[in-house]
């Protein structure tokens, strides 16, 4: 597989890495045995999360006598330096490393968030100290607001900024990926298909290779998904017209509907969590069926506070039906939870 450099880390990684999600929903063999397969076939980049529940662990059993020639990503959502301690010592003894290869601040995607990350003592002053000490060698951020990555890369102190990039969610490829390779700063674009609502490997990553600067991590659940998407890349780069066209069709069809979690939607009159909602399917699709019915039940039957103003709906840059699509997702959650066979 082809090797890029990820920005001034002077990281050199495989040109697709492996998103740590999905392997939550298989079994520890499974999982181990999917990650290991990932290794044999070149994937030299593995980004997971302390959040993730049993992802960090299952990566550290497959990379076991593995370790070298990896790049190892993990992430902390704390946003403390007390917190951040404690999720970076676990997520040494998760991987079983001495080394994080890439840290990240998981999730920043507001401005009270980012001067969380940056205030004296905080999170970013413990990673650096830990950076220091050798238990991290680079420092990221990952954001879902395009106001914050770009901030992220201007302020020069993140070597990585992680965002969502696809065929649908493209606004990166405007400002903020060039900005990116301007100020050297290592882009990962996450949901490279859309989180799961893209499932033509062909268009999404052919689509991707017009930016040889970029690293894209599909959360993989199946060998078969990987091997594809391998596929893919090490075939013809060029873009048929009938790729273009369907792309075309895609875009039209899911741009009205696709929600980008940039949190413009919120807050809610009726304190509906709105972005939470939109993403449901999503949700539902990728994480084990016991976390989401047992963490978001509540959340979901919250949704019946709305009382339809619309006011979401004209915060929305996208001009997406918010409402329509809470109501379609909150009937997507019960029909899957009773098929999942839970209370």
């Amino acid at each position: 597989m082809r090797q890029i450099r990820l920005g001034r880390t002077g990281l050199i990684v495989s040109e697709v890495g492996f998103g740590g999600i999905p392997i939550q929903r298989l079994s520890e063999q499974e999982a181990v045995t999917l990650v290991r397969r990932c290794l044999d076939l070149g994937i030299t980049f593995l980004d997971t999360a302390n959040g993730y529940s049993t992802s960090e662990e299952r990566i550290g059993k497959a990379i076991a006598g593995r370790r070298d020639g990896l790049v190892l990503a993990t992430k902390t959502g704390a946003r403390d330096g007390a917190g951040v301690t404690k999720h970076l010592t676990l997520s040494l003894e998760r991987l079983g490393v001495e080394t994080i290869d890439l840290y990240q601040f998981h999730g920043v995607s507001s401005d009270e968030d980012y001067d969380k990350v940056l205030a004296p003592a905080g999170p970013l002053a413990v990673v650096r100290e830990a950076q220091g000490c050798g238990q991290v060698r680079h420092i990221g951020l990952t954001s879902h607001s395009m106001q914050i990555a770009l901030r992220a890369v201007k302020s020069g102190h993140f070597e990585t900024i992680m965002f969502p990039f696809n065929f649908i969610t493209n606004e990166a490829a405007q400002e903020l990926i060039p900005l990116a390779i301007e100020r050297d700063v290592g882009f990962i674009a996450m949901k490279p298909l859309a989180g799961g609502a893209l499932d033509n490997a062909t268009l999404a990553f052919t689509y991707l290779r017009r930016f040889p600067n970029i690293l894209p991590i599909p959360g993989i659940e199946r060998a078969e998904e990987i091997e594809e998407i391998i596929a893919v890349m090490e075939g013809p780069a060029e873009m048929t017209p009938g790729e273009q066209e369907e792309i075309e069709r895609l875009q039209a069809e899911l741009g009205t509907r696709f929600c980008r979690r940039c949190g413009y939607c919120q807050p809610c009159p009726e304190a509906v969590s709105i972005q939470l909602l939109m993403i449901m399917d999503s949700m539902i699709k990728r994480m084990p069926p016991a976390d989401v019915f047992a963490d978001f039940t509540q959340l979901v039957e919250a949704a019946d506070a709305c009382t339809e103003c619309g006011e979401c709906e004209e915060k929305c840059p996208y001009g997406l039906p918010i409402r329509e699509i809470i109501n379609f997702h909150v009937e997507l959650f019960h029909s899957e939870m009773a098929r999942a066979g839970f209370p």
